[in-house]
């Protein structure tokens, strides 16, 4: 077995259930939840907060090598998977804003601020299995991950997923925005030249538009047992 072989990559677009599902997963397997995306929002906060330009390749990359970004497990139950620190402030909920949302594309396509971040994201795949969420840990992250998933789903599926989440905690705003934003995001993940939004060859996909979340987990599940079994033995 090699050092990978319990790292779980899902990777996917926005909204496609990928975190949920990587949650209830970790849970299921008693390994650790790694959300990557998290880093990205925390780094773009930080850029609004610092007036760092999404076009400023250079200072987003200072930040990303700068700032404190940890993850922790949920400290309050209000539909939190995880707690997402920046410099020791709880920001989970803030980095999920629409603000943030409408840079996070532009400043995770900067290859100098993916850089910065790889370092910590390999180390964490190394050190323990570990459930691994984003949109490129299969094909750049970890491609020798032992088990590779891309969820899927209809932007409308995912647009209607993100408005209701919203509105659940008192957001504001209509579908119809969510929508647009959720297409705008998907032409810019996949349309980026560093790390695009694609499935790896080697990837089981699994679309999600006609799934429940335990449907998914458990094919997900049956994925890992079949798979993890025959690398030991080969």
């Amino acid at each position: 077995m090699t050092t990978h072989d319990w790292v779980i990559a899902i990777d996917g677009p926005a909204a496609a259930g990928k975190s949920t599902v990587a949650q209830r997963l970790a849970e299921r397997l008693g390994v650790m939840l790694f959300d990557t995306g998290a880093l990205y929002r925390a780094v773009s906060l930080a850029a609004l907060r610092h007036g760092v330009a999404k076009d400023d390749a250079l200072g987003l990359a200072r930040l990303a090598g700068e700032a404190d970004i940890a993850l922790a497990p949920p400290s309050a139950a209000d539909g939190r998977l995880y707690d997402v620190l920046l410099d020791g402030e709880d920001v989970t909920w803030t980095i999920r804003t629409p603000e943030v949302g409408a840079i996070v594309s532009q400043v995770s396509e900067h290859p100098a601020v993916r850089d910065a971040l790889l370092p910590l994201q390999r180390a964490i795949a190394s050190s323990r299995p570990v459930v691994m969420v984003g949109r490129d840990i299969g094909t750049v992250v970890v491609p020798d991950a032992g088990v590779k998933i891309y969820l899927d789903a209809a932007p409308e599926v995912r647009a209607r997923r993100r408005y209701h989440e919203s509105l659940a905690r008192g957001g504001a705003g209509s579908y119809d925005a969510v929508l647009q934003e959720t297409r705008q995001r998907d032409a810019t993940d996949s349309g980026r030249a560093t790390a695009p939004l694609r499935a790896a060859k080697d990837a089981v996909r699994i679309n999600t538009d006609d799934l429940d979340i335990d449907e998914v987990v458990a094919q997900i599940e049956r994925i890992v047992h079949v798979q993890t079994a025959e690398s030991r033995t080969l």
